[in-house]
């Protein structure tokens, strides 16, 4: 017989009833008072001390004497404190109370109304930190119970937490429509916590969630206001309409009330106000600063007129509108070519280096056929680029190779066009003389050079303003001329110089304005065209030009996108696409992007076309800032691995646009992948993309990639025009000029330079029969995006002021405290310098000292030899001749170092400049009253010159 089993005893007798499970529950295996004895055993004896002096302090709290319970919550409340001022795990007080925690909230409900009820709130507050369950909010419930004291003495943690539920609460409050004015004390505490500890990005989220934003203006001060509102421009891209705008108008308003005029220029921009952009001016009363928002204002390309609120004096409002009509673009440009030594014009030989290349491909290189000068002529147009002068346009009638007429006559009819065109393009932005040599071309007889000439006419004018209008008053006449190309080319030239055709050209002139006269012309137009109008490539750019005038204006397209409906249903989703992207560009929104992923995802009968723009679409929306950029290169490549052909054709140019001026390695490689497509209309738009995103870089893995591929396509006349022109991108100006849309740290984006990228876009779209048919000349709208990567640095009378500075990739300091360096990897540069893309530059110092001092000798003085070499390191001389009258030479020596350091070396300078006044004094008999020139050192002070020493 089996032995009982001791589990079971008792259950064959009368009580029988009882099972094994009811048994194991009644008699637990493991004693818990054994346990609690073996958990204190592993405690150390001041945590041991610790545990009891807690559970005494409970004990005590629950004693009827008040005098008792007083100092044991005062006792608690200490031992609480200075355990969670600074959290880096549980605190001991809060891990020990954590059984007591229900003890305490059954009395606290027991007790009447009097302080020490408060008292005990506050601290059920802190202990809910850990304690309470999830979504109750007991931390916030006893907060507003308790007493008002100092919130942040409990901690960083407590006041995180607090804020948390604040947010929850305040979004039930809402919904539920109760009294939130509570809640609005508790957040202004937190608030202003927040702002003294450095955490001015939570201060930011939880105004957000409370819709309070207002508060913030009142709170910041001189050492966070930076910081704040960095975040808040951040933060604005993430937001929803019309959340962004409100935070950004709190940006701005901070920036104004801490006199950072320049930063709140940039959110007048970016949120396309004018009367704000006014505001920055009349709040500003420095002349110089106030030339500094000019030279912002040309950036961006916004025509902003001044007026005597701006600049009550005619000649100091004269100074700034010149700078924001962009008038010295030209000269500034040249200045940094001169600097860099890069004037020396290039052929296109120079680009296509084919002497690197096998022997056939070569020798094809040197066939001259139309289609080869014709894509010379595009290279040679992008690489002297506002240089003013090159090989084939620009010759002298004496030359060995003879005049620029030579080369025109290489090219036929539309070739013409672009040939006459290509002097404007090499005149960029010198109005006076790019009209002049133009001029020669009125007098032709030849209708192709003629319309050439007028649409050389708008490049030289692009990005630049003038009072005469010269753009205007030469292109105006020749709108109504019978010949076609005369027309396109005066219709293009004005689109361009005021900014394919007339509603290409009226979407660039009305760039965002969201014209409904226009808006209303273009809509006649496509309303009145037949079906076969419709299946020209050219029908395409009438939807593009409506488009354009709702440039990122969001919701005020829908008007127009309603309308749309009625069109043609041939032209119907092209047109609905094209409004969509366009109203959305550089808004990020991705709903949109979603939206746009959708149509992209059907399967079409053939024949239709919308797709191709909404993956352009998708570009333009996601390349707002660098996530929805990222996402974006994701999602095409799944559409190149899904899509159908047109999109396909589509994809490579979506990429282009996406890292325009910018080579990322990933992208460079499936645009490297997709140039050897089976299909040539894929092979084509990809190797014009690979142009896109090393244009004006000069990288040279793009180079040799596109060597080879001139190579490999060497017999295919339409795949080798496409990689020249792609040639001729990579080198653009030299590797001076920039075609990205972005500026100011990618804060900004340029409508007009968008417009320009679009619309060559589009164009790719239907590249056999635009780029590759008749129309080329499309090539040229990227004038409109074309601006100098340069940093340059003046002084007070405009006139280059070279300065070291640092030179190096971008960091994202967004939410950190203090100062963080905002660049890495730097290189010192003395200006002016090239800015890659994600790359910052910053002064090489704090503080810039202008020293000057004047030394007189009686008689006239020399520019004395190795000046430069006796100045103390960090010192730059800058020499200025004086007229003849007065004989002078004027030295500015500069430097970037701190206040500190630079009462030394004032002092080194000192003695240099006394040791070289003596050499002067010494040398000055030698010469003859002829020769010499008067050495001026003045010093700069608060604004002015102040004599500091003389000599006699």
């Amino acid at each position: 017989m089996a032995p009982a089993d001791p589990n079971n005893a008792g259950t064959s007798g009368g009580e029988g009833g009882a099972s094994k499970e009811e048994a194991k529950v009644k008699v637990p295996a493991k004693d818990p008072k054994k346990k609690d004895e073996k958990k204190d055993e592993d405690l150390s004896e001041e945590d041991l001390a610790l545990k009891q002096q807690l559970e005494l302090y409970v004990e005590r709290v629950q004693d009827p004497e008040p005098g008792i319970q007083k100092l044991a919550l005062e006792n608690m409340r200490q031992e609480i404190r200075t355990s969670t001022s600074s959290m880096t795990s549980v605190p001991k007080p809060l891990k020990f109370l954590r059984s007591h925690y229900g003890t305490l909230k059954s009395y606290y409900e027991k007790m009447g109304d009097s302080d020490l009820k408060k008292y005990l709130a506050d601290i059920l507050s802190v202990l809910a930190l850990t304690m309470a369950a999830e979504g109750e909010r007991e931390s916030l419930k006893y907060r507003l119970l308790g007493s008002e004291g100092d919130i942040g003495s409990w901690g960083h943690e407590y006041v995180r937490n607090l804020a948390g539920e604040i947010a929850q609460e305040y979004a039930k409050r809402q919904s539920e429509e109760v009294s939130i004015d509570e809640l609005r004390e508790l957040v202004q505490q937190i608030v202003s916590f927040h702002m003294k500890h450095n955490a001015e990005p939570e201060a930011v989220d939880l105004l957000m969630e409370v819709e309070d934003l207002d508060l913030l203006i009142e709170r910041v001060d001189s050492t966070n206001f930076k910081r704040t509102c960095l975040y808040l421009t951040s933060a604005a891209k993430y937001l929803p309409g019309p959340d962004d705008l409100l935070v950004l108008d709190i940006a701005h308003s901070i920036y104004l009330k801490f006199g950072e005029y320049a930063s709140a220029l940039q959110i007048a921009l970016y949120i396309d106000k004018l009367q704000y952009v006014k505001k920055v001016y009349t709040s500003c009363n420095d002349v110089l600063q106030k030339k500094q928002f000019s030279y912002i204002l040309a950036r961006h390309g916004t025509t902003f007129v001044l007026d005597e609120d701006i600049a009550a004096d005619d000649g100091e409002r004269e100074v700034l509108q010149d700078i924001i009509n962009n008038t010295k673009l030209s000269e500034g440009y040249l200045t940094l070519a001169r600097d860099i030594e890069v004037m020396e014009p290039k052929s296109p030989e120079d680009i296509y280096k084919a002497h690197l290349l096998d022997g056939r491909a070569s020798a094809s290189a040197s066939v001259d056929s139309a289609r080869q000068n014709l894509a010379a002529t595009f290279v040679n147009a992008f690489v002297n680029a506002g240089f003013g002068q090159d090989k084939l346009m620009t010759r002298p009638a004496d030359s060995p190779t003879g005049s620029s007429g030579n080369w025109l006559f290489k090219n036929k009819d539309n070739g013409k066009t672009s040939a006459a065109a290509s002097l404007g393009m090499i005149l960029l932005w010198d109005v006076d003389s790019g009209l002049a040599q133009l001029d020669k071309y009125f007098h032709n007889n030849d209708n192709y050079i003629i319309a050439g000439a007028l649409l050389g006419v708008g490049i030289v004018n692009s990005s630049i303003k003038n009072d005469c209008d010269p753009a205007l008053a030469l292109l105006a006449d020749f709108l109504d001329k019978e010949d076609t190309s005369t027309r396109i080319g005066a219709i293009m030239g004005l689109g361009i110089a005021y900014a394919a055709f007339t509603a290409i050209s009226l979407g660039l002139v009305y760039v965002g304005s969201c014209n409904e006269d226009v808006a209303r012309a273009i809509i006649f137009a496509l309303m009145d065209r037949s079906e076969s109008d419709l299946q020209d490539p050219l029908a395409r750019f009438l939807p593009l030009g409506l488009g354009l005038l709702y440039l990122g204006k969001q919701e005020r397209v829908e008007a127009t996108a309603e309308v749309s409906k009625t069109f043609n249903e041939k032209i119907r989703k092209y047109c609905d696409m094209i409004l969509l992207s366009c109203a959305y560009a550089g808004t990020g929104n991705v709903l949109k992007v979603q939206n746009l992923l959708g149509h992209c995802a059907q399967h079409l009968e053939k024949g239709e076309t919308h797709q191709g723009p909404a993956v352009l679409g998708i570009a333009m929306v996601a390349m707002a800032e660098e996530l929805g950029l990222e996402m974006a290169i994701r999602s095409l490549g799944h559409l190149l691995q899904y899509g159908e052909q047109n999109i396909r054709r589509a994809v490579p140019l979506a990429l282009g646009l996406l890292c325009i001026s910018n080579p990322k390695v990933n992208v460079m490689d499936t645009l490297s992948r997709l140039s050897h497509d089976s299909d040539s209309e894929v092979a084509m738009t990809a190797v014009v993309a690979l142009g896109l995103i090393g244009a004006g870089t000069n990288n040279a893995r793009i180079a040799s990639m596109l060597r080879n591929l001139s190579s490999y396509y060497y017999k295919d006349a339409s795949l080798l025009f496409c990689v020249r022109i792609a040639q001729g991108l990579v080198h653009l100006g030299k590797g001076l000029l920039t075609l990205n849309p972005y500026h100011s740290d990618r804060f900004l984006l340029s409508p007009t330079a968008l417009a320009g990228l679009v619309i060559m876009l589009h164009a790719c779209l239907e590249i056999k029969g635009n780029i590759l048919g008749k129309y080329h000349y499309v090539l040229y709208f990227l004038v409109l995006a074309m601006q100098p990567r340069m940093l340059m640095t003046v002084d007070e009378n405009l006139k280059p002021l070279p300065v070291p500075v640092r030179v190096g990739q971008a960091v994202d300091v967004v939410g950190q405290a203090g100062r963080p360096k905002t660049i890495t990897g730097f290189q010192t540069h003395t200006t002016p310098v090239l800015l890659a893309a994600g790359e910052r530059a910053e002064l090489a110092s704090e503080k810039l000292c202008h020293f000057k001092r004047e030394s007189r000798i009686q008689g006239r003085c020399y520019r004395p030899l190795g000046f430069n070499e006796l100045l103390p390191e960090h010192w730059i001389a800058n020499w200025e001749s004086g007229d003849c009258n007065s004989n002078q030479t004027t030295v500015e020596i500069v430097n970037w170092r701190t206040e500190d350091e630079d009462a030394q070396e004032i002092a080194k300078l000192e003695e240099t400049l006394d040791s070289l006044a003596e050499e002067t004094r010494s040398k000055f008999e030698a010469l003859t009253p002829d020769t010499g020139k008067w050495l001026t050192i003045t010093q700069k002070q608060d604004g002015g010159f102040s004599e500091i020493k003389s000599f006699l």
